[in-house]
């Protein structure tokens, strides 16, 4: 059987985190061809082309310092390059980039090429909702997996213990996709759900973004658990509402629960929406002073989903979405996150 031959699409945090996974798993698994190239968006750092640091140092000094990276791992600063006869495709870049990397390597991949992302987001507008795996599989006519999970890239480079999950349609894509991203310390569960999966790694940055307003107003251990829950809840009714096929079961998954908590916790859009809160600074401004070049994904999903469910005159039944988009684009007070969130029981007796 010919190996597969994988080119990583994107370096940044998370994508360097990966690519140390991955480039060991190549190594070690006759399934894969020793060499994994990663994309990489040109810079200079420190008088050198990042690139070259990355191919000579083995280290992405820029988005992951400190890490070293397998020597199966070659940056190439040339997107075709990169995805030349690959015939295992890794989308790992912010979701604002997706439709121009698709109109780039359209026509120039191969045609029994598979896919995953492991973006975090939505394709959602007052026009329409998408996934970014539909997007992919749409534009470029193959088949399109996911990973999720509860993966802060940092302490998965570190080699810290932590699972994720794939989302995979076809079963065959599956079984190597779960030779190529597991390991001992990262360990991979495949579920049928695609959709589900994806869902749950773009809606929890919201409310992880609610949680840095409840850390910023100072409201302690209980409203932040209660801002969880309620997202959480939010989350599945999303899921549920506008997709068929969604597995309840999908959300107790790494990828559910487990990156929400881990979300809310310690990531980066809670991060900046505490300091949003204390200093008053806005989230553009904090995004550029704070995150080295990343970008915020939670309050970009909030007004994409908040588009959609305006157009849908549905925003009073996500009353957590609604309210931190307010907070985040409106300027609504922070405090007024805690407000409209209560519920009659119903009557079982």
């Amino acid at each position: 059987m010919a190996q597969e031959k994988v080119a990583l699409i994107g370096s940044g945090n998370w994508g360097s985190a990966i690519a140390k996974i991955i480039g060991k798993n190549a190594l070690e698994c006759p399934e894969f061809d020793n060499e994994v190239r990663m994309w990489v968006f040109e810079e200079i750092v420190n008088d050198r082309k990042l690139t070259e640091i990355i191919n000579t140092d083995h280290e992405n000094v820029k988005y992951l310092p400190g890490i070293k990276l397998p020597e199966s791992i070659v940056a190439v600063p040339d997107l075709l390059e990169c995805v030349k006869d690959a015939t295992t495709l890794i989308f790992v870049v912010p979701h604002q980039f997706l439709n121009g990397i698709c109109k780039t390597l359209l026509g120039n991949i191969r045609p029994d090429a598979k896919a995953i992302s492991l973006i975090k987001g939505l394709d959602a507008s007052s026009t329409g909702l998408r996934l970014f795996s539909q997007a992919i599989a749409e534009s470029l006519n193959i088949e399109v997996s996911v990973l999720s999970g509860a993966n802060i890239a940092n302490e998965v480079a570190e080699g810290y213990f932590c699972e994720t999950t794939i989302g995979s349609n076809r079963s065959e894509d599956g079984e190597v996709f779960y030779k190529l991203f597991n390991t001992p310390t990262f360990r991979v569960t495949v579920v049928d759900d695609v959709a589900g999966v994806e869902i749950c790694g773009a809606l929890k940055n919201i409310v992880a973004v609610g949680a840095g307003i409840i850390d910023g107003l100072k409201l302690g251990e209980n409203t932040k658990a209660a801002i969880m829950r309620i997202g959480l809840m939010e989350m599945k009714q999303f899921a549920c509402t506008f997709w068929t096929g969604v597995r309840e079961e999908t959300f107790y998954e790494s990828c559910g629960v487990a990156d929400l908590i881990t979300t809310c916790a310690g990531g980066r859009n809670r991060k900046v929406s505490e300091a949003h809160v204390i200093t008053g600074k806005s989230f553009d401004e904090l995004e550029r002073e704070m995150l080295n070049g990343q970008k915020l994904q939670g309050t970009l999903a909030a007004h994409e989903v908040h588009e959609y469910l305006k157009a849908k005159n549905m925003t009073e039944e996500f009353p957590l979405f609604t309210g931190i988009y307010q907070i985040v684009y409106e300027n609504a007070a922070p405090s007024t996150i805690v407000e409209g969130h209560g519920r009659k029981l119903p009557n079982r007796l």
